[in-house]
C-alpha cells in the first residue's frame, strides 16, 4: 500500500493520533506545459513593431474609465510591451525571450509588476507567451530545468475590446493634397494616341483645348520636338 494511502487509512481509524501527511513534490521543478522543444517565431519588421505600440496605446486609452489609473493594459503592460518591442525583439527573426528580471531592468518596474502586468496583457488579448524549460543533469540524474518564457506580440485584430480607428478622409477638392485638375488634355492626348494619327493631328487637339494651361504646354513641347526633328 502507497505510503499516502496508509497514511489516509490510518488517520480514519484513529484521528488525531497521526502525524501531518508528508509532502509530495513534483518529479521536476518546472511549470506545467513547459516546452523543451525548439520555439518558431514570426519575423516582424520595425515598422510594424512600432504601429503595434501606438495601437496599444490607443487601446489604453480607449479603454481608461473615468476614475480609474489604468485602463485594459495598464502602465506596467504599457512599459512591459514598450520593452518586449524594442528592447528584446529580433526584428529579422521574432526571437523574443527575455527574462522577467530583464523585463524588469528595462520597463524600471519591479519582477512582481511584471508578472502582474504580463497577466493583463494576456488577458487583453495582446500578449501570449509558452512556457520552456531545459534538460540538465544535475549530480548524475536527468532533470529538467525552467526557462525563461517565449513571448509573442499577437496583431490587433485579436486584442479584446478594441476599436480600430476609421481611415482617414480624402482631401477635399481645392486643398493641400488633393489631386491637382488635369483638366482635358490628358483625356484629349490619349484618345488620338488610341485612334491613331500623326503628331500634327495629336497637336491640333491639344491647341484645341482652350484655356487649359497643360494641354497649351504639351502643344508647344511637341511643336517644339516637331522641329528638332525636321
Amino acid at each position: 500500500m502507497p505510503l499516502i494511502q496508509l497514511h489516509q487509512t490510518v488517520g480514519t481509524l484513529f484521528p488525531g493520533m497521526m502525524p501531518p501527511a508528508p509532502k509530495t513534490y513534483a518529479t521536476w521543478p518546472v511549470w506545467r506545459e513547459s516546452t523543451t522543444k525548439e520555439v518558431k517565431f514570426q519575423p516582424m519588421p520595425k515598422r510594424q513593431a512600432v504601429k503595434l505600440w501606438h495601437d496599444a496605446r490607443r487601446f489604453e486609452r480607449q479603454t481608461r474609465q473615468p476614475g480609474f489609473q489604468d485602463g485594459a493594459i495598464g502602465r506596467n503592460g504599457l512599459a512591459i510591451l514598450h520593452a518586449l518591442l524594442f528592447d528584446f525583439l529580433n526584428y529579422a527573426s521574432g526571437a523574443l525571450y527575455p527574462s522577467w528580471a530583464e523585463i524588469a531592468g528595462k520597463a524600471c518596474i519591479s519582477p512582481r509588476s511584471v508578472g502582474r502586468g504580463l497577466v493583463k496583457l494576456k488577458a487583453a488579448g495582446v500578449l501570449n507567451w509558452l512556457r520552456r524549460c531545459v534538460e540538465d543533469w544535475i549530480d548524475g540524474r536527468f532533470t529538467l530545468r525552467q526557462d525563461s518564457n517565449a513571448y509573442a506580440v499577437l496583431p490587433c485584430s485579436q486584442w479584446r475590446g478594441y476599436s480600430a480607428p476609421p481611415p482617414a478622409p480624402p482631401p477635399s477638392p481645392g486643398t493641400w493634397g488633393d489631386h491637382p485638375p488635369m483638366g482635358r488634355a490628358i483625356d484629349v492626348a490619349v484618345a488620338v494616341a488610341r485612334e491613331g494619327g500623326d503628331v500634327a493631328a495629336r497637336i491640333a487637339a491639344l491647341d484645341s483645348d482652350a484655356g487649359d494651361g497643360l494641354a497649351a504646354a504639351l502643344a508647344r513641347l511637341g511643336r517644339a520636338v516637331t522641329r528638332s526633328k525636321s
